[in-house]
């Protein structure tokens, strides 16, 4: 499952050998409407893995979706990158969001011009990659944009689960390491790991696979 506004093609750089592993990707559908509860929601998607005992690998919100999801069927493991496993993991800028419902002021056209949206949501100094995650961060419809930054900050999760493996940027500026419990950390790694630590993420994937 990709990040927030994101697709698929955010996995294209894993080198997971394919003789050993099926993959299957699952694309963000656009909720049925702002107040759809992110349970049903993860509902709606778990419909769509028809394999058994699946992995689930999640990226950033994504990685909320599939914990989300795991409520729903059987898995064998979940895999979190650069996300968290509990609200408190939030950075305190986003109970603040939440506390102050400022983001329900958060002007989704912007989201028509890519490059203040890389600015809010990535990182001004990572703006100038600009033209690269044009490519990944393509899904802009504005309710399901509202429905996401919601329900990032009204998150509920408590309690983790012991089939998570929780993979984490040391430099990740969206949900810092201080925040992060019991991660696998890439050192220097950012928020966008997925993409450029791929083959290193690839390999530890392997690694828990095969134990």
């Amino acid at each position: 499952m990709p990040g927030l506004a994101a697709g698929p093609e955010i996995f294209e750089n894993l080198t997971l050998d394919k003789e050993k592993y099926s993959l299957h990707y699952l694309s963000w559908l656009i909720p049925l409407s702002l107040d759809e509860e992110i349970s049903d929601y993860a509902y709606r998607l778990s419909q769509k893995i028809t394999e058994e005992n699946p992995v689930l690998i999640g990226v950033s919100f994504g990685g909320l979706l599939v914990q989300e999801i795991a409520q729903f069927i059987t898995c064998r493991k979940i895999i979190i990158i650069s996300s968290i496993k509990k609200k408190e993991e939030l950075p305190k800028s986003f109970k603040f969001a939440k506390l102050t419902k400022i983001y329900k002021l958060f002007p989704t056209k912007v989201i028509e011009n890519f490059e203040e949206y890389a600015k809010f949501f990535i990182g001004s100094s990572l703006t100038k990659k600009a033209n690269l995650y044009k490519k990944y961060l393509h899904v802009r419809d504005k309710t399901y944009l509202k429905w996401s930054i919601t329900n990032v900050l009204k998150w509920k999760q408590k309690e983790t689960s012991p089939k998570i493996v929780h993979i984490h940027g040391t430099k990740d500026p969206i949900f810092p390491i201080k925040n992060i419990k019991d991660a696998i950390e890439i050192k220097d790694g950012t928020h966008v790991i997925i993409l450029m630590k791929a083959k290193q993420i690839s390999q530890i994937i392997d690694t828990i696979l095969t134990c």
